[in-house]
Parts: structure tokens; sequence; C-alpha cells
């Protein structure tokens, strides 16, 4: 059967309509034209006017008068003449129903493109900024670190992604991060999983991708769909690119470096990064501070530099050639990295030094000499090692880190030693002799208790340990967590000043907010893992050179950071400057990168007595509590 023609219309007008809403626009402002101007051609032809007037209205005349009268229902109230007031009447009647239709999908096109735009999807144009595709806790602090390292430039642009609300995203950043400079953080929401949505924060032009895991207990799966999404896309760039990211389980790496091949993938193994620094900070206090100095854009940072004057010269040569800046080892022309090599090393024509200054352009050469300073009256030489003793360490809660720490500690404790683990954790014992085997220096005590009990605390002889570790659970949230860990800081506290002989207590914290609640408990050290992780990520995003040299300086093999005491150095109660300090080191094979007051231990301000990268000129007077930061082997 052959469909009339108002089957055929009504099927022509279905489907403009389902175009959306630019068809109806541009529909609804055909009629609009077509009301005036036919009013208009009826004026002007048939001669109507108002009354007292005798001439023609022209049509241009005519349709700018029907015009306003659709436009305003209440200019008709002055017409006059009938055959004028006709026309009129229905041309009003026309804006009434079709103007108003149009104004009105007008303003329900913008309210919705307002919509559109709060909920961040629109495209981003920028170009040469860092992307960060996820959101977790970690967030802020890369956010903040990234606005200190682009505090002086003009342009620096922030882009994240991350299937949340835009605006909650936004509120969250307000109130976290402290804006610097003129960066600016834009925010879209999408899945960082999904390609269509990541095209959308224009990744091609991105100078850096930072890839954050969910908070999830299988976030290696996420990280590894999101690098592919960016690696395997069919309009990737033809450059690598440089993603940042984090990876919980080292049988997962080799995935991830699969999905990557083609670019430049860096991935920190959290797992045992967070291990090695609790298993050292619970034998060295302030360890942990020391790495937060490497590692933030606060202060001074690590820097590769060419410097031709050196060439030929030994190591520890050019130790001392620096006044305001501290050099760690060497970058060899074929890119190897030698973290605090041998002192007698030469340096090659192409060979860079890197070290710690304030910036790239500080790194300079002295004009005077540094053996000049030296005040070898001062320096002590090098003492026969005492035999170390069996050592006792107690972990109070229960962690995915907690089986590599107790290997970790294996690595450093003399034999004999004993690590005890209570927590309300089951098959403890089972879990780390599944991970490493058996242990070879420490004799293993599991029991499983409430580590807030303050008579479990009492029975287990707390003061009797050289060491308490305390761990937060990894399987509460993070604000319960510190929460359980907090109250078990206070008794230990409270244990410890009743202690002649006070055991060392480093504690993990899962949100950096609480370290100042933790901080009233005079707690050696806080390792905020999360935190750790997030600097070096920031650090990455802007100088991807740098993750050989923390490969290196969390590797359990070779030279690693140490506090050890000023003391078996340089003479104490008297002026020493800083020069005297790093030959004292160089002369037992060590790198000093400075050292740890003892009276600043607890104030914030001042990192904790942490003095990385001092001016080597500068006399300081030390005491038996005082501490130099080396690079050594043991």
């Amino acid at each position: 059967m052959k469909p009339s023609f108002r089957q055929k219309f009504r099927y022509w007008f279905d489907n403009l309509m389902s175009r959306g809403t630019p068809a109806m626009i541009g529909m609804l402002f055909v009629l609009s034209l077509a009301v005036v101007f036919v009013a208009g051609a009826i004026i002007s032809i048939t001669g109507f006017v108002q009354e007292g007037q005798s001439e023609r209205i022209p049509f241009g005349e005519a349709a700018w008068e029907s015009l306003m009268r659709t436009l305003d229902s209440g200019t008709m109230g002055g017409d006059t003449g009938t055959g004028y007031r006709i026309v009129m009447l229905l041309v009003t009647l026309g804006g009434i129903f079709v103007v108003s239709a149009l104004i009105g999908v007008l303003n329900n096109a913008i309210e919705g493109q307002m919509d559109r735009l709060r909920k961040g999807r629109s495209q981003v144009l920028e170009t040469n900024h860092t992307l960060v595709l996820g959101w977790s806790a970690q967030i802020f602090t890369v956010l903040n670190e990234l606005m200190v390292a682009n505090e002086n430039q003009s342009n620096a642009r922030i882009v994240v992604l991350a299937d949340k609300d835009k605006v909650e995203m936004e509120d969250e950043i307000r109130e976290r991060v402290e804006f610097k400079g003129k960066t600016r953080i834009i925010c879209r929401n999408g899945s960082p999983i999904d390609p269509n949505d990541i095209e959308i924060t224009s990744p091609h032009d991105a100078k850096a991708i930072i890839i954050l895991p969910p908070e999830n207990e299988d976030p290696d799966t996420d990280v590894i769909k999101t690098t592919l999404a960016v690696t395997n896309n069919p309009a990737r760039r033809a450059a690598p690119y440089h993603i940042i990211t984090q990876i919980r389980h080292a049988k997962n790496m080799a995935v991830l470096k699969l999905v990557g091949e083609k670019d430049k993938v860096q991935a920190i193994l959290t797992g045992e990064l967070i291990a090695r620094v609790v298993a050292q900070t619970s034998r060295q206090s302030g360890l942990s501070m020391v790495y937060t100095e490497l590692m933030n854009f606060g202060g001074d940072e690590i820097y590769f530099k060419h410097e031709p004057a050196l060439a030929g010269k030994t190591f520890g040569e050019a130790l001392l050639a620096f006044e305001d800046s501290c050099v760690m080892g060497l970058r060899k022309t074929d890119g190897t990295i030698l973290l605090s090599p041998p002192m007698d090393s030469r340096l090659e024509k192409d060979d860079q030094i890197f070290a710690l200054s304030a910036d790239d352009d500080t790194i300079r050469i002295s004009p005077t000499s540094g053996l000049a300073q030296i005040n070898n009256a001062l320096i002590h030489s090098s003492r026969q090692p005492l035999k170390p003793k069996p050592e006792k360490c107690l972990i109070l809660g229960w962690n995915r880190s907690g089986t590599t720490i107790v290997h970790e500690l294996d690595n450093y404790v003399p034999k004999g030693s004993q690590v005890t683990v209570v927590a309300d954790i089951y098959n403890i014992e089972k879990q780390i002799r599944a991970q490493g085997g058996k242990l070879k220096n420490q004799k293993l005590v599991v029991m499983e208790g409430e580590t807030t009990d303050r008579d479990l605390l009492n029975k287990l002889g707390v003061e009797e340990y050289d060491h308490v570790i305390v761990l937060a659970y990894s399987t509460m949230e993070p604000q319960e967590a510190d929460a359980k860990t907090l109250v078990t800081l206070l008794h230990l506290r409270d244990m410890a000043e009743k202690d002649e002989t006070p055991f060392s207590i480093v504690s993990e914290m899962l949100d950096l907010r609480n370290r100042e609640l933790a901080e009233a408990t005079q707690v050696d050290d806080f390792i905020v893992s999360e935190h750790l992780v997030s600097l070096m990520m920031s650090q990455l995003s802007e100088n991807g050179e740098l993750f050989d040299v923390f490969t290196d300086v969390f590797d359990p093999e070779g030279a690693e950071i140490y506090l050890k005491p000023i003391s078996d150095y340089v003479s104490l109660g008297e002026a020493v400057n800083f020069y005297t300090v790093v030959e004292a080191a160089r002369r037992r094979g060590e790198t000093a990168l400075g050292y740890r007051l003892e009276k600043e231990a607890s104030e914030a301000g001042k990192s904790y007595g942490v003095h990385t990268n001092p001016k080597k000129s500068e006399a300081v007077v030390f005491t038996s509590d005082d501490k130099v930061i080396v690079i050594a082997e043991n």
C-alpha cells in the first residue's frame, strides 16, 4: 500500500527530530523566518496600514515590524486598522508558539552544554602537559609536588582524567593542593582504561603520563590496561611515550614491560620499595626523612651535569670541587649509573656527575680549592668496626609488605637475631615461609593478638626489643587503620618513657594528614608509604633520567644510604665545616650527603633535623647524638 502524504510527512518529521537539538533549532528558525517574511509580504502587497497612515509600507519595514511582534507580543497593543491588526495578530500568535519554542530549545541547548562542561567531557587542547590517569589518595602529593616543580613556569598544565565527577575532583583539589605559580589543573571525567576517554586529554601531546593505580585488591590489572590503552591506541604518536606508574607484584612487571616495549615505561615496584625503606629505617632513625628530602621538590634535587673541567680527575677529587652541590655518583658514557664509586675512579671526557643541588645551573665548580678548607686536625681516623650483636625486632600489625620486610631485615641483622610478629591476622608464618623460604639470620616468632591491647604489649616485654615496627593494616580503610596505629603508638610511647634503655619505634601511616597527630607520640620515624612513592613518581615525570639513580639508591646490592655517628668522623664540640666532614667520609671510601642534628629531630619545619647538601664552608658544632648521612657499602 502506497503511503499517504501525511504518513510521508510524519516520517520525514520524525527523522528530522531524531537528529537532536541542532535539527530542532534549524527547523524552528526557518519557521520563525517564514512567519516574519510571509506577514511582511502580505502587508506590503495588500497595502494594509494602520489608521492615519496613507502610504504603503515597504516589504523590509513590514518584515521588521512583524519580527518585533514575534519577539514581544505586547507590541501589537497599539495597532490600528482591521486588516493590519488581523495580520499582526497572526504574527504574534506565531511568535508565541514558534519563536518561543526556538528560544526554549536554545536555552535547553545552552544548559545541556553547561552540564557537559561540568561533567568534564570536553576535549583538552593542551600540549607539553603532564597527564595524570586515575584517582587515589596519592594524587594530592603528586599535584602538590608538580606545583612546586613548575612554580617558575608561565604555562605549565596538569590534566587529570578519572572516573569521578569533575566538580568533586576540583573541590577536593582546591582543599588539599596548594596552588603555586601559574600552573593550571584541568580535570576531565572518564575511564582511564578506555582509549576513547583517554583521547579527550590529548595524550599524544603530553610530555609525561602518570598512571595512578586504583585502591582495590588487584590494582596491577588496571595499571596494565591503562598502559595498553595509551601505547596501543590506533592514533598513537610515533615518538615513545614517557609513562610513570607503579606495580604491586613483581610477577606483573614483565607483562607491563611487554605492553610498553616501544615506549619509556618506568614502573616502581611498591611492595619491595616500601618494605626496604621500613626495614632500613627501623635500624636507622631519620632515614625516611633523608629519602623524602632527596625526592621532594621543596629543597635540593638531583641533577645531571657534564663538567669538562673534571675530565681526568678522580671521583674523590670531584666530591670537594663544589661549594653548593653534593656529588653522589657518575653516569658513564654508556649510561651506566655508578652510585658512590671507588674514590680513585677517573672521570672520562664524556662522563657526567649527578649531584644534589638547588638547580642545574647551581652545579658550579668552586673557584677556591676545597682541600684548603679542610681541618685535618678534626678528622678521626677510621675505627675498627665493632662486632655486631644479635638484635630483637618486634613487628606489630600486618599488611602485604610484611613478608618482604621480614626478609629484608634478615639481610641486615647479624646471626642469632629474632623477629617477633604480632597481629590479628591468621597464617602469617605460612605467608613468610612461602615468599622467601627459611630465614638465615633471624628466629621467627609469630603470635595472634590485638596490637592495641595494653595487656598484650606488657606481656610481650616490649622494652626488651631493640626495634619496634608498627605496620598499618591494609585490610582496613586508611583512616581506621591509622587510628589503630595511633592507639598502639600511644601505648608504646608510655612504655618507652618508663624504660631506661629506650627502643626505636618506626611506624607506617597510610594518610599523610595523620602524621601531625602521630607526631604527638614522639616516634623515631614515620613512613607514609604512598607519600614516598608519590614523591618518586613526581620526580620521574619531570626527569626520567632519575629512574636508574633511584633504582640504585634502593637496591640492596652495593652502596646504600646510612646515618652513622658523627663522632666516628670528626671531633665533637668544635666548629667543623662540611668540607672536613666530606673528607673524613672520603677517606673511608664513603660519600657524605649531609647530617642530622638531634636537637632538631622533633621540628617539622627543620625537616626533623635532616640537612642534605649543606653549604660546605659553613661550620657546625656537633654533639654525640648527631649523625652524618653517607652513601656506603654497609
